[in-house]
């Protein structure tokens, strides 16, 4: 089938399983469900552009693109012959207990006149039935693979006041070359419940094996395909973390991970059917209860082998399994956010600011219950605290235009030291104006004297002054203007807003102007009038 131009993160994870895992061609295509002559052709791009790993940090996916895949390559389509596919036979007779091989080769026969017999078509079926029953025998090397799955019954589990019962789902894990056993019941099967069982069992089994084998989920994958399944990105993340790679089985494949199959059998005869006459009323009551069977089935002696579980694993997968690291994983989500134009991006009803300049730009989000962390392909570009506040705004103010960042400088408290540069009689202008408003926000533009004409200062020498500061006047005009940030201001330095009428205000602005001091600021308009 021809193939599509694989992710940059699956390109990544090439380089890294070779680079930093240290698998083989064959192991990393498998992994990532790729042929591996693709993998070959990526290491032999790589090699040729230089790169290493681990990847530059300056180094995004537009960049690593550029240099894999200067030009990209057109492949053309084979026409396949068309004949008698026994492979949908087979199914379709699997699937309708009332089908028979007559009818299916009547339906064959009428699409191809000239096409086998009846008897020629049984036999054909026959023999393609013969060889593709056998089944193979996996050889699982220590220390290599980690089986996981959810067993199909539930542990009911019971509230102590209503009585209701809520499904408790057992989680179950198992090496591959000891068959040593792990597992554990949460209260569904939710990713946050899903990537914790995996972080319990390499605590359980105290290592990391390198390829870990699931099923299908939806938790864990989020489009099952035969050829190249898409790894949610957490599941994928946590694997990072423990130096491990996924690998899904193959959608309706049960004998890929035959392993944990028979271990969730086990499981359900050896621990679910002996808690079958117990009432549990919390998990961590259902879960000690759980630990000394897992422990007694795991001591329990082989039938057709010597030795237990534990001790092939004390001697063949222990010592192969890769060390834990430093650090626990920490759960994260990821979400596709678009920057307003405030240049926000929305997480959980907070919003969190990114560089001005990628408003309105598609980026990824990676949160945790500490911190929220947005990247522009791949690359991190913000951080912040994680807030639980809904409908507030976090804002870093390097990530603010330059105009704006000024703009909420001016303070009441500047506003009136700044006036003080100029004298004491226009710092008590600027403080009269902006206690006398409802609101100090409403005395801004008056005391940047913002008035019509231009407004200048006249000391006593005669010589003009420009009363603007240095921010110019279009900040008067932006529509960013925080107001909550400055009222805060204001009453942090002790200026209270008074309601009084603008009959009871213009007898103290005018005994200010009336009393000549030669360090109060008179406008042009003022004397005029």
């Amino acid at each position: 089938m021809p193939q599509k131009g694989l992710s940059m993160r699956k390109i990544k994870e090439v380089l890294r399983l070779r680079f930093a895992a240290d698998l083989n061609q064959e192991q990393i295509a498998r992994s990532c469900s790729i042929s591996q002559s693709t993998v070959h052709r990526y290491l032999e791009r790589a090699a040729a552009a230089g790169i290493e790993w681990p990847l530059p940090e300056e180094y995004d996916d537009r960049q690593l693109n550029e240099l894999l895949f200067p030009l990209r390559p057109v492949r053309s389509q084979a026409n396949r012959r068309s004949g008698a596919d026994f492979a949908e036979v087979h199914r379709e007779l699997k699937t309708h207990r009332h089908l028979t091989l007559q009818l299916i080769w009547e339906e064959y026969r009428q699409n191809q006149p000239d096409g086998y017999g009846y008897s020629r078509y049984c036999e054909l079926y026959q023999q393609w039935s013969r060889n593709h029953n056998v089944v193979m025998r996996q050889e699982h090397p220590a220390g290599e693979k980690m089986f996981v799955d959810w067993a199909g019954p539930t542990v009911p589990i019971y509230d102590h006041r209503t009585g209701e019962a809520m499904p408790a789902s057992l989680f179950v894990a198992v090496l591959g070359a000891s068959t040593y056993t792990f597992a554990r019941a949460t209260m569904g099967q939710g990713l946050a419940n899903w990537i914790g069982c995996h972080v319990r069992a390499f605590e359980f089994f105290d290592g990391t094996t390198k390829l870990i084998v699931p099923d299908n989920p939806r938790t864990g994958v989020d489009r099952a395909c035969r050829y190249e399944p898409d790894i949610n990105r957490t599941y994928h993340e946590m694997s990072q973390h423990y130096g491990t790679a996924v690998m899904p089985a193959r959608p309706y494949k049960p004998r890929d991970k035959a392993k944990v199959e028979n271990a969730v059998l086990l499981a359900e005869r050896w621990i679910l059917a002996v808690l079958r006459h117990q009432k549990f009323f919390s998990l961590a009551e259902l879960n000690d209860a759980i630990a000394p069977l897992l422990e007694r089935l795991n001591h329990r002696p082989f039938r057709k082998r010597e030795g237990t579980r534990a001790l092939l694993y004390a001697n063949v997968d222990r010592p192969a399994l890769q060390p834990l690291p430093a650090e626990r994983y920490v759960m994260a989500d990821w979400k596709t956010v678009r920057a307003s134009i405030d240049y926000h991006v929305e997480i959980d009803r907070h919003y969190y600011s990114v560089p001005y300049q990628l408003a309105g730009q598609q980026l990824e989000a990676r949160y945790t219950g500490l911190i929220v962390e947005i990247f522009d392909a791949g690359k991190r570009i913000a951080s912040h605290v994680r807030s639980s506040v809904p409908y507030r705004h976090t804002t870093n103010p390097a990530h603010m235009p330059k105009s704006h960042r000024a703009h909420l400088e001016w303070t009441p408290s500047r506003l009136i030291h700044w006036a003080a540069t100029v004298g004491t009689s226009t710092a008590e202008v600027v403080r009269t104006i902006l206690e006398s408003k409802p609101h100090p926000e409403m005395g801004y533009r008056a005391c940047l004297g913002n008035a019509p004409g231009e407004d200048v200062l006249e000391p006593a020498d005669g010589s003009r002054q420009s009363t603007r500061p240095e921010t110019p006047g279009v900040l008067l005009h932006e529509s960013a203007l925080d107001s909550e940030a400055f009222s805060r201001s204001a009453n942090h330095d002790g200026h209270r807003a008074r309601t009084a009428g603008s009959d009871a205000r213009k007898p103290a602005r005018a005994r200010l102007l009336r009393s000549g001091r030669n360090d109060s600021p008179v406008t042009t308009n003022e004397r005029k009038s």
